[in-house]
């Protein structure tokens, strides 16, 4: 990699919206719920429903990737993931459009037959690396970027 290192910050207008949205409105249906019948079973539900969207608008925010000759960090929020440069057996560009729509933030997912760690926003290009070694049951790990051709360039120059 002759040294050389890779810093990006992404954010999402659309997905922190989408968060925001969701947040509102589970907020205004706990609101609705515990003014009309109190503290009950759809009361709580909603609460927490909020509670879960409100940490996605805060943690959500932000997804950092950061690229040396030792490593592939990858942090969103108070989450980080990071790959040594010599676990990883291969890198690409992901051009699964079904999967693209498969959400934001950070999930993890079952694709033909290998669990995928996602750190996501929906409207840029993705890139997954595979590893050599599963992380737990992890044998891939996909983010999006702005710039997945020059990532992608950057992390084969350190695998050879």
């Amino acid at each position: 990699m002759n040294g050389e290192t890779y810093n990006e910050k992404l954010s999402s207008t659309k997905t922190e919206a989408l968060f925001i949205v969701l947040t509102l409105v589970f907020l205004s249906l706990f609101a609705w719920r515990w003014l009309s019948s109190g503290w009950d079973g759809w009361a709580i539900t909603f609460v927490c429903i909020f509670a879960l969207f409100l940490f996605y608008v805060i943690n959500y925010r932000t997804l950092k990737i950061y690229i040396t000759s030792e490593s592939l960090r990858l942090t969103f929020g108070i989450f980080t993931w990071t790959i040594a440069i010599s676990n990883i057996k291969n890198c690409y560009i992901d051009e699964d459009t079904i999967l693209r729509f498969g959400g934001a933030g950070i999930h993890f997912m079952w694709i033909k037959g290998k669990y995928r760690a996602f750190f996501n926003f929906l409207e840029f290009p993705r890139m997954v690396v595979t590893l050599k070694d599963k992380k737990g049951l992890v044998r891939e790990i996909a983010f999006t970027t702005r710039h997945p051709e020059q990532v992608m360039r950057i992390i084969q120059s350190g695998l050879s």
